[in-house]
């Protein structure tokens, strides 16, 4: 174990691989907001269509390991576009690391945002009626932002995992982290001192995350008793 000579040569290629793990993890987290909250909102709607579709798709991601999820849209997903419909179609790691992420995470987004719905108090829904708001302008106004207030513990939650999971996207060869690491364990076998250092980056960016949510939740706890 040669701490100092890992932290020279590897620490280079880990930042270059950090780099790609910071952008992939964002843009995921992004897509996966929009996804868990269009399927939430399915999932609470009137029409058993939405309804079915929202509940087949959470069934399906929260019932498969992400790993078969990212190898089916990686290798399993380009076939099936060659045949139907472009022979010459092609898919890098990024893209479907991104779309395996996203549609991960958006699964159980969906779930935490129905759950923040769910306890809304009753009560203030039923009196934004009798005053005449309309449904939508309920969900709107009333509902939502305080279902999101209710939401932001579970939803950093999520993101810190949907971080931490894009270490499994180096078996489809995303040049993250981790997969920065193996490459470099591969020539020098420093197993030990790299795969410390690489545990190192991940608290690094994880530890913004959760500043940042800490700051967060604590503001809108601050803008809630304001308005008390």
């Amino acid at each position: 174990m040669d701490f100092g000579r890992v932290l020279s040569e590897a620490t280079p290629l880990l930042i270059q691989g950090l780099g790609i793990t910071v952008v992939i993890s964002l843009i995921s987290i992004a897509i996966g907001m929009v996804i868990g909250f269009v399927s939430c909102m399915c999932s609470l709607s009137k029409s058993r269509v939405l309804r079915a579709i929202a509940g087949v798709y959470i069934w399906i991601i929260r019932g498969t390991p992400m790993i078969v999820q990212a190898f089916i849209i990686y290798f399993g997903l380009p076939q099936v576009i060659q045949q139907l419909i472009s022979p010459n179609f092609r898919m890098d790691a990024f893209t479907a690391g991104v779309i395996t992420l996203s549609l991960n995470g958006g699964a159980y987004i969906s779930e935490i945002f129905r759950a923040a719905i769910s306890a809304v108090p009753k009560g203030q829904v039923e009196a934004a009626r009798s005053l005449g708001l309309s449904s939508m302008r309920t969900t709107m106004k009333i509902v939502l932002p305080q279902a999101f207030k209710i939401a932001i513990p579970s939803l950093v939650n999520q993101f810190i995992i949907t971080v931490k999971d894009t270490s499994i996207l180096s078996v489809i060869g995303l040049a993250d982290v981790v997969n920065k690491a193996k490459v470099y364990v591969g020539s020098s076998y420093q197993f030990f001192a790299t795969y410390i250092l690489v545990a190192v980056c991940y608290l690094a960016f994880i530890s913004v995350l959760m500043l940042i949510s800490k700051y967060v939740e604590k503001k809108f706890n601050y803008d809630r008793k304001g308005n008390n």
